[in-house]
């Protein structure tokens, strides 16, 4: 008995939209894939802004977020695979993350009037 390798060709991604619960991707192909953003942990805890600033990868082969350090290939999408991430990698990122201050409290900062 003989077995032949079947190849699939991954189609590329077009555009994306990641809402408080899900990552869709339209592909070129006409199709749209949509997975749990909890498959992404560094997407989940990401503001809507910053999941909003995302660009293309390889023509469409994946999706890369700057702000976030995050990148998910659009075959991984189509084969069910969340995010590989250690647990200890995304809580170091957290915590680093955490520690940092938000555009908003140091623009508070600097406004904020002197006393004294």
């Amino acid at each position: 008995m003989s077995t032949s390798a079947v190849e699939l060709e991954i189609p590329f991604a077009e555009d994306v939209t990641v809402s408080d619960d899900t990552l869709s991707v339209d592909l070129r192909d006409g199709r749209s894939i949509s997975v749990p953003l909890a498959w992404y942990p560094r997407l989940l805890h990401a503001s809507s802004a910053e999941r909003k600033r995302w660009r293309l990868i390889g023509r469409g082969v994946g999706i890369h977020w700057d702000d976030l350090d995050e990148d998910v290939s659009i075959e991984g999408l189509l084969a069910g695979k969340p995010s590989g991430e250690s647990q200890a990698s995304f809580s170091r990122w957290l915590a680093k993350r955490s520690s940092r201050p938000t555009t908003r409290s140091a623009r508070t900062r600097e406004k904020a009037p002197r006393v004294g």
